[in-house]
């Protein structure tokens, strides 16, 4: 009667190698589906890539384009009496004659019965004012050469965000020029008012200029100065009635232009 083969005893070794490759061939799979995947990605998003950046390129270089016209049109008016600095600002915007002219006169005499000596400006730097960048400081300019009033601080707001410049007239509309971004699309208001009550002194008056009612509460009762607000253009209802109370709540006065 032939003898049964006893089963060979379990080899250890063998069990760790077949797992060693089990694992082997598992990584080399998933390797290859993600190389696999990633340049199927690649080649659906990089023409939109490529689009995205030549966009972005096309942007700041026309962006460039008017920043230099912009330093060039004040390197002019720096140069010229008050009354020249005038008239050129406000022919370029749309208030050389007519009845623009006469609204834009009787805002320069309501300032000078202002009380006290200096202005501070609060000025809309999100992307909705970013058309009126090539006259809005020269304009401002005007404005506080014609007021009467010492330029006592200029403050921007956007997107949570707003940086309050002081000192010398020239050097804070150069600021305001380099620094405010003129993009975004939330127009926070009363954080610029709080962070500009905390900065600077408080003025004779504030002078808001925007387009768009602030998307945040505006704090009334802190705000220490009568403001006169400019909104720019006509037809946002809301943002007349949010100007004229603000105007009207802090002691102050809304003054309509439209800029053509």
């Amino acid at each position: 009667m032939a003898l049964k083969r006893k089963s060979s005893p379990l080899n250890i070794h063998e069990s760790f190698s077949d797992v060693a490759l089990l694992m082997l061939a598992t990584f080399i799979f998933l390797l290859v589906t993600i190389l696999i995947t990633s340049k199927f990605s690649e080649s659906h998003q990089l023409p939109k890539l490529q689009k995205d950046l030549a966009q972005l390129q096309k942007d700041l270089t026309q962006f460039k384009d008017e920043n230099a016209k912009l330093k060039s049109n004040m390197e002019q008016i720096v140069g010229m009496s008050p009354d020249s600095q005038m008239e050129q600002a406000l022919a370029a915007a749309g208030l050389g004659q007519g009845k623009n002219r006469k609204d834009f006169e009787l805002f320069i005499k309501g300032l000078k019965n202002l009380p006290g000596d200096n202005l501070h400006l609060m000025v809309d730097a999100t992307g909705s004012m970013h058309g009126v960048t090539t006259f809005l400081i020269p304009v401002l300019r005007v404005i506080v050469i014609r007021s009467g009033k010492r330029l006592n601080a200029i403050t921007w707001f956007s997107d949570d965000k707003s940086e309050t410049y002081m000192g010398k007239m020239g050097e804070m509309f150069d600021q305001l020029m380099r620094g405010a971004p003129f993009i975004g699309y939330r127009e926070t208001m009363g954080r610029a008012f709080t962070s500009a009550i905390s900065k600077a002194p408080a003025p004779g008056a504030y002078l808001l200029i925007g387009d768009e009612p602030s998307t945040d509460k505006l704090p009334y009762l802190s705000i220490p100065s009568p403001v006169y607000t400019l909104p720019i253009g006509y037809g946002n209802t809301q943002t007349d009635w949010e100007y004229e109370t603000l105007a009207k709540k802090t002691g102050g006065k809304m003054l309509h232009l439209e800029f053509k």
